[in-house]
């Protein structure tokens, strides 16, 4: 009978993502994460075959968090309230946040990612990619270059820009944020039913 675990993958992801929170991606390194938890690198090793994948599994599991949501409020035809979910989330999630809005996947990972995090990567872009799709069908009755660029400004584009100055200077979105958002939104797509 095997030894049970003293440290989690879990733990070790949310070590990852604190370092990234604190100090960007370069200083996620397999020993500061075994550093964080003052547990032994051959731990982290065993879960995570490399920095990249460590990474990975951070920015997929932060992915997953953020994006049901999302979606859900698209999947209600709330539009707005999946523009305003991103500032909600990212005050409550403000580690994630930062590491979500101000770093693309490219900054984190680099090279080939094993099949099963490419395989959770590729649903998780046709997922969202796909509400996308139907909230704009939805919204104009069509899908053309020009609605989904519109759409896509007002859910994405507005509120990241919202919250992207907080995160980067380690701060709370402020809720007065909300208002600014839902004008735009309003301003955007508020003439469409």
């Amino acid at each position: 009978m095997g030894r049970t675990a003293k440290y989690s993958a879990d733990q070790f992801v949310d070590a990852a993502i604190e370092l990234v929170a604190e100090h960007g991606p370069p200083a996620v390194t397999i020993a500061a994460v075994a550093g964080k938890l003052r547990a032994p690198v051959g731990s982290v090793y065993h879960r995570f075959a490399s920095r990249d994948v460590l990474l990975a599994k951070v920015w997929l599991r932060t992915v997953q968090s953020f994006q049901q949501g999302f979606i859900d409020a698209l999947s209600r035809k709330d539009g707005l309230g999946a523009a305003l979910y991103t500032l909600r989330w990212a005050r409550a999630h403000p580690k994630e946040g930062r590491l979500l809005l101000l770093y693309r996947r490219e900054e984190l990972v680099s090279g080939p990612w094993p099949e099963e995090i490419q395989s959770l990567a590729t649903t998780l872009a046709r997922e969202m990619d796909r509400a996308i799709v139907e909230f704009t069908r939805h919204l104009f009755g069509r899908v053309a270059n020009e609605t989904l660029l519109r759409t896509v400004f007002a859910l994405i584009d507005v509120p990241h820009a919202a919250v992207r100055r907080s995160l980067r200077a380690g701060e709370t979105p402020p809720v007065e944020l909300d208002d600014l958002v839902s004008t735009a939104y309003n301003s955007i797509l508020g003439g469409y039913p």
